[in-house]
């Protein structure tokens, strides 16, 4: 893989939590080599009140975040996409516009936010679970040694990545 930013984009299917989240947090721990989006085949048209209330105090900047559908990156002019990630398990099994660059796909699936249960303080901190499950999930994702990687070992990496447990 070239030294170019490279293009994420994270799929969820209301794009509200999950796909938000990973968005936030690869742009921040990508270090410039990445540029992450977000999007959903059916989008909410709304970011989830935990997840935006987290990822307020945990400073991020939410100017710009907003659900959208992922035909805004398949048309003509969308950003050339090197990486297609699905974040929950619905949007792993539609049908997928076409992307354009011939990005590498992987399913990553993590619990949905928007499921929790409970008083506000227990779907805040089921909230705050996942987004440490994504995180470290990026973390091992922009450490890896892309350079090194035919386009085949690095598919390989980032499916068993998503196959991976992740710790209690």
């Amino acid at each position: 893989m070239t030294d170019q930013t490279k293009n994420v984009l994270f799929l969820c299917t209301h794009n509200s939590a999950r796909s938000v989240m990973a968005e936030a947090l690869l742009n921040r721990l990508g270090g410039g080599r990445f540029k992450a989006y977000s999007a959903g085949s059916y989008p909410s048209g709304r970011i989830n009140p935990f997840v935006e209330t987290l990822l307020k105090k945990m400073n991020f900047d939410l100017a710009g975040f907003r659900s959208k559908s992922w035909n805004e990156f398949a048309v003509p002019g969308a950003p050339q996409l090197h990486f297609v990630f699905t974040v929950c398990d619905q949007a792993a099994g539609e049908v997928c516009p076409i992307w354009p660059g011939q990005p590498i796909n992987a399913h990553w699936g993590f619990p949905d936010p928007s499921s929790a249960t409970g008083t506000d303080a227990e779907k805040a901190a089921f909230t705050a679970d996942v987004f440490r499950m994504i995180e470290r999930r990026i973390g091992i994702f922009v450490n890896l040694p892309f350079a090194a990687l035919s386009t085949l070992e690095l598919k390989r990496k980032l499916d068993d990545m998503g196959k991976a447990k992740e710790p209690a």
